[in-house]
């Protein structure tokens, strides 16, 4: 598959005064994904504060992605709208950047129609030819695409390879394999998941946890698709109050506060997101205590 393996949904740092990206602490952690032997990198994703980036930003980010990573992973480049316009322009503007591949969630708010899906996806597809993985978050846009859209897509469009699942499902994973004989990529979009993803036919994860953990989340990976389920497993376990406590709050604020216990950002999130109360850091730092990331 096109897209497989540990592939980490990046946050985005700012500067303290939250006006720009903070460029240098970006490099350091794309940096430490690429020592950790992470397979690819996603900018301008959900984890990645895309709803509060200006397209400038956003533009900028990817470029910037791209010349950091070096071709020393794959750079799957967050393009989504609910305006299939703004999409394809996305798209397009990743495309020039020198990105590998694109990333476009199911349009939110306006809550489509199967048919609206087809043609959303459909037409970004022909707007711009980079590898597609769409990306289906029920809890984040209010729609559920379902295995057959998904199918029917995959027939219709050579260029969409694989989908994000993220509905919480993986009998509806199991479904998109079964309906696509195998042959087109399913990574899982929930960490706690992506083992038995795997498990069933998935080929990796979209990964939150992986802001933290890099080289754990990838060892894990690379286990279940090698069949090592021993390995996969003890690994899954270890990091299960990781991923877990990622969630304790809205993400990506959990994973941001976890970053700057670690002392790898300086914090900071643009409105409408806001710091952890109190109670929820303890449990993030708990939780980072427990996998033996803090004293």
């Amino acid at each position: 598959m096109f897209f497989s393996g540990s592939y980490v949904a990046l946050i985005t740092p700012w500067t303290k005064d939250l006006s720009d990206i903070d460029y240098g602490a970006l490099k350091d952690l794309i940096e430490w994904q690429m020592a950790s032997g992470t397979d690819g990198v996603l900018p301008a994703g959900t984890t990645g504060e895309s709803a509060t980036l200006t397209h400038k930003e956003q533009h900028r980010l990817v470029e910037e992605t791209v010349r950091i990573v070096a071709g020393r992973a794959k750079v799957l480049a967050g393009a989504g709208s609910n305006s299939t316009a703004e999409a394809a322009s996305l798209a397009e503007r990743a495309k020039n950047a020198g990105a590998d591949g694109i990333l476009v969630i199911t349009p939110y708010y306006n809550r489509p129609t199967p048919e609206g899906l087809y043609r959303h996806f459909g037409t970004v597809a022909e707007k711009c030819d980079l590898p597609m993985m769409m990306y289906n978050v029920p809890s984040r846009t209010g729609t559920n695409m379902l295995p057959q859209t998904v199918a029917r897509i995959a027939k219709a469009y050579p260029s969409i390879v694989c989908v994000k699942e993220a509905s919480g499902s993986v009998d509806q994973a199991s479904q998109i394999i079964d309906l696509t004989g195998g042959k087109f990529g399913v990574m899982s979009g929930d960490d706690s998941l992506a083992l038995p993803t795997i498990a069933v036919g998935g080929d990796g994860v979209v990964s939150v946890v992986a802001n933290l953990a890099p080289a754990e989340t990838r060892q894990m990976t690379a286990a279940a698709l090698a069949g090592d389920y021993a390995t996969a497993r003890e690994l899954h376990y270890r990091l299960y109050p990781l991923m877990k406590a990622c969630f304790v709050e809205t993400n990506p604020a959990p994973t941001k506060t976890a970053l700057t216990m670690l002392g790898r950002i300086d914090g900071g999130m643009r409105l409408p997101m806001t710091p952890l109360q109190p109670e929820n850091e303890e449990i993030m730092r708990a939780a980072l205590r427990k996998v033996g990331l803090v004293r």
